[in-house]
């Protein structure tokens, strides 16, 4: 397992760049907008450090944050998605959005934190019993 980013959401682009780059010195070291789900993700890192990132992700759509919704996820690089989640699922832990595309599942830390599990290396091709397995609460 590989550590990726942590994501959290933010209500300013300008604001937030000032803060993490100009005031605590991350850079920006890529970015993306995503017409479709409306939204730009802006991946910062230490200078020298690009392995261990920040995703700031800005909602096109105006949103209030409370509750730590602000706060998204952790992210972490599997080796294999349909291993990882078999093992979880056996351990007691509801894989809340499962691997449908072989690439991509959601689960939570019993404090309620959000974990993604991205496969390493591209998407697995989509196999049972996660290709028609719903969506259990939220992620």
């Amino acid at each position: 397992m590989k550590y990726l980013h942590t994501m959290v959401r933010i209500s300013d682009i300008a604001a937030s760049l000032q803060f993490y780059c100009d005031l605590l010195g991350l850079r920006e070291v890529r970015r993306t907008e995503n017409d479709a789900g409306r939204y730009t993700l802006i991946f910062l890192a230490a200078p020298g450090d690009d392995a261990a990132q920040v995703e700031l992700t800005w909602n096109w759509d105006p949103e209030e944050y409370r509750g730590g919704r602000n706060f998204g996820h952790l992210a972490y690089a599997v080796d294999d998605i349909y291993a990882t989640c078999a093992r979880l699922a056996a351990g007691g832990v509801t894989i809340a959005r499962p691997p449908r595309d072989g690439r991509m599942a959601f689960v939570r830390s019993p404090d309620g934190i959000s974990v993604e599990l991205l496969q390493a290396g591209g998407s697995k091709p989509p196999q049972e019993p996660w290709l028609s397995m719903p969506n259990t609460g939220t992620w």
